[in-house]
């Protein structure tokens, strides 16, 4: 949000939020504030992607509820600033334009970003899924 609203976002950019999904958020908080930032500022060609959900408020191009989360190590937890990222609506693919070595690197690099958390919110962020399997609880 912060980002958004400096103004530190062009046009042909793609926001990536992360560590929303339901193990990083826990829950998968929802979006519309950055998506309503995003057009009330003017923004026409801004794309955002996020692990996180959106509801029916949300205008343009967004991509949600992207699984692997980066709590679960999924490659949106691998993005970094100046990242080419391919969106093609039409064919319904998205493509983080970097050569795989380079990703295997980021990957043994990362560390996930948990929130410290306790009882109930601890338990149900160990054992909950992803939500391109419905973001239920999993015995593991």
């Amino acid at each position: 949000m912060k980002a958004i609203l400096a103004r530190e976002v062009h046009e042909g950019d793609v926001v990536v939020i992360r560590y929303e999904g339901p193990r990083g958020a826990p829950g998968m908080p929802e979006m519309l504030s950055p998506t309503s930032a995003i057009v009330g500022l003017g923004y026409s060609r801004v794309a955002l992607v996020t692990d996180g959900r959106f509801s029916g408020g949300t205008r343009g191009p967004c991509i949600g509820h992207v699984a692997p989360e980066a709590a679960a190590g999924g490659p949106i937890g691998f993005v970094r600033d100046g990242d080419p990222i391919e969106i093609d609506l039409y064919s319904r693919t998205l493509d983080l334009k970097v050569d795989s070595a380079e990703m295997e690197k980021r990957k043994a690099e990362w560390k996930p970003r948990m929130r410290p958390l306790k009882g109930v919110l601890a338990r149900y962020a160990a054992m909950v899924g992803q939500a391109d399997r419905g973001a239920v609880l999993e015995r593991r």
